[in-house]
This record gives C-alpha cells, structure tokens and sequence, in this order.
C-alpha cells in the first residue's frame, strides 16, 4: 500500500520563533507608526498593550488546541472537529483571502520601495521579479521557506533594536534635537496621555489590530514543525515580550526623542531617529528594512495560502489537484495557484481605481478579527466536548471561560469601531457579500455530491 503524502516537518525551532517575530511585526510598525501616532499620540502604546494581550491569550487557546492532537497540521483541522465541515469550509477559504490581501498589499509595496532608488523603473517589476523568487524558493523545500522568514525577521529584528538603543542613547543623556530635548517627560508633557481624547484613542484600535494580522501564522507551521510540544509553547509564550520590545518600546521610544505632535505622519518615524544621530543613509537603511519586511510579510503569505489550499483540498473544499505533494513533500499546485492570484491582484491595482486597494485592506482585518473569533471559540467547544483531553492538557488557556468572552467581547469591540471611520466602514457592508457567497458554494458544492 502507498505511503499517505504528508507535509514535511522540516521547520526547526529558531524557524519558528522567527516565523513567529516576523508575524507580529508588520510594515505597519514601520510606516503606519507615524500616521498612529499623529491620529491617537502616546496613547497608542497603551492600544498595542491591550491588544497584544487579547492576541496573547488567542494563541494560548490556539497553542492548546495544536497540542491536544498531534495530528493538526492546521488549525482548520480543529475547526472542522469543533465546528463542523461548514464553518471549516468558510473558516478556511476565508482565511486563504486574508492572506492573499496581506501579500497582494505587500508585494505591490516592494515595487514602491525599490522605486525609490530607481525611479525610472515600473513598480510592477520589482514586484514580480520578487513574487517568482518567492515561489521558487517556497518550491524547493519548507525549511528554504523558514530560512527565508529567519533572516528577514532578523534585519526587522535589528533595526527595531538599533532604533531602541540609539534612542535611550539620545533620552538618558538629554540630547538636543531638532524639535527639543529627548527625554521621557516628552510622552505626557504635550497634552497628556490622551491628547486626542477617548475617540482618538478608540479609534487606533483598528490600525494596530491590522497591525498585529499574521500573530496566527505559527497555527500553520504546526504541520512542519519537528518538535510541535516544544517548539509552539515557546513561541507563544514569548508573545508578551515581543510586543513590549518591538511596539511599546520601539514607539515609546520614537515619542520620547519626538514628541507626538512633532512626529511628521507622512515620514517614517524610525527614518527621524536615525537622521537624529547623523546617519546620512538613514532614509535608505530603512527603506531596505521595510523593503524586506514587505519581502518577508508577502513571503509568508504564498506560503500560508498554499497550506490553506492544502488544507482544504485534503477535506475536499477544493479541487483535489491542490493536494499533490512534490517529491520535497510540498505543495506545488497550491503554491502556484496562490502566486497565480496574487499576480492578478497586483495587476488590477494599476487598473482600478485607489479606493478598491483601502476596501480589501479593511475587509481583510474584518476577516482576521472572524478568525480569531473561530479559535476562541473552538476552544470553548473542546474544552466542554472533551474534557478527557483538556485534563491532561500541558499547555492551558488560563481562567477559562473567563478570558475567552473577554477576547470575544474586545474582537466584537474592535468591528464596532470599524464603522466610525468613512474609510473602515465600507468593510461593515461588503464583508457579509463574501461570507453569503462561500455559503451559497459550499450549499451548491454539498447539493451537487
């Protein structure tokens, strides 16, 4: 009898870490910190305290879930147990859109950062010159994948650190700068905490949500971890830190160097630092991080996709041919179907008019906050159908029920606050289309079996 095709669990601990860092750091830290800053001010480090929390204890409840059943390869597969076929149908392929967005958004950025040291050249280019590079390493083998996010992950990991150590250099010996003094007083003394009032700082927390879109992602490496036991708890549990070193003290810092109303929205705030010190390249060593980051945040998008696909194809919610493992045991077809898609999309954007571009983006963190919201939930149905494997759980989500409708209520909290801002709110409208056309499918998939 032939031997079943299983994904390869070629991804070693350092991969998943990395993977890990390189999802809960986004191009939003590096470019959108100074819009969020300018919109909320020094309030926004307590919006990414908050939300790193809630995202914290997600992935406790994910984590457990993984490690309940070794045999997820995906947290689809849970989905499907606790929730039925249904909702995995629409979980999954919901999901599958959520990363294509983040890589469509992200493979179009490269074209515009490689534009800025050539400008003669069309964005589109770069673009897909780095999307075939992409798919060709993510063809060969998973570890090649997790190199790839490692050493990306760590030129993030170093800018965040330089900026962080550079800038306590300029705070702690009170260096003069362009618009003062630094120094920490700087983050209360401009009109306090709240200078934008409670609806300024209500309102950031859909842009740091977005910003935190891709925590999950190590929910997809399960199947191609060699150690899951081992390796996953770690990677969760150093959440916290991560987020009080690469959000709250990489913006802290920019805040106490600059003061939130001196923070120029349309620059990047880490470009302002180190001009600060006198650094002439500044401009264009940051340029290249979020080159890279870009890089990285589209790189995990072609190959969380083509798990998706995978995922589904094994279950039949999409077409078998998805399935096929390459002698490398990855998955070709589903790799060249989700490049296939993203390709498209980057070519539309030349085509079609600039707002379509905010509609996806906000539809898709409406579509994470839906996932998110499935995992809790999945939790709580696992936990209460079997209690046999909750007791003899190493890894637990703590306090349930408690922090599980805590989660839901903030995920509930942050949709609401998406119809305050004109540009959100269309998402509130078109997000039902999509989740009423993958149940008419799945209806008209389940009628024609």
């Amino acid at each position: 009898m032939e031997k079943e095709q299983t994904l390869n669990r070629g991804l070693k601990n350092r991969h998943v870490q990395l993977i890990a860092i390189g999802g809960a750091i986004g191009t939003g830290l590096f470019l959108g910190s100074g819009h969020s800053i300018a919109l909320t001010g020094p309030a926004i480090l307590f919006a990414y305290i908050i939300t790193g929390i809630i995202c914290f204890l997600m992935m406790r409840a994910l984590g457990e879930l993984l490690l309940s059943n070794t045999e997820y390869h995906t947290f689809i597969e849970f989905v499907q147990d606790y929730m039925g076929e249904k909702t995995a149908f629409v979980t999954g392929w919901t999901y599958w859109f959520c990363w294509i967005s983040v890589a469509m958004a992200d493979i179009t950025a490269v074209g515009i950062y490689v534009k800025y040291w050539f400008p003669s050249i069309e964005a589109w280019i770069p673009s897909l010159i780095t999307l075939i590079i992409l798919l060709l390493m993510n063809l060969l083998t998973v570890k090649l994948f997790g190199e790839l996010e490692f050493w990306f992950a760590c030129i993030k990991v170093i800018a965040i650190i330089a900026l962080i150590v550079l800038g306590l250099y300029f705070i702690l010996t009170g260096q003069p700068t362009s618009v003062g003094v630094a120094s920490f007083s700087n983050l209360w003394s401009h009109g306090g905490w709240f200078p934008k009032g409670m609806d300024g700082f209500i309102q950031s927390f859909q842009m740091v949500v977005f910003a935190f879109a891709g925590i999950e992602l190590v929910g997809l490496t399960a199947g191609e971890t060699e150690n899951p036991q081992k390796v996953i708890p770690k990677s969760i549990n150093s959440i916290p830190v991560r987020i009080i070193l690469f959000y709250v003290g990489a913006l802290g810092v920019i805040m106490s160097i600059f003061p939130w109303d001196s923070v120029n929205p349309d620059r990047s705030p880490f470009v302002e630092v180190f001009l600060a010190v006198g650094i002439v390249g500044a401009a264009s060593m940051v340029n290249f991080v979020v080159l890279t980051s870009a890089a990285s945040a589209c790189n995990s998008g072609v190959f969380s996709t083509s798990r998706l696909l995978y995922s589904l194809a094994k279950r039949n919610h999409a077409p078998g041919i998805l399935e096929i493992l390459t002698s490398k045991q990855v998955p070709a077809n589903a790799l060249f179907l989700s490049v296939l898609v993203i390709c498209l999309v980057v070519a539309l954007q030349y085509v079609v008019a600039e707002g379509v571009f905010v509609i996806i983006s906000s539809v898709a963190t409406f579509c994470f906050l839906y996932i998110w919201g499935i995992i809790t939930i999945c939790h709580m149905k696992f936990i209460r159908k079997r209690p046999d494997l909750a007791a003899k759980s190493i890894f637990k989500m703590p306090l349930f029920p408690f922090l599980n409708y805590l989660v839901l209520a903030f995920f509930a909290f942050v949709i609401v606050t998406l119809a305050f801002n004109p540009a959100t709110r269309v998402a509130l409208f078109v997000t039902p289309v999509w989740f009423i056309m993958l149940l008419l499918i799945y209806q008209l998939k389940k009628d024609i079996a």
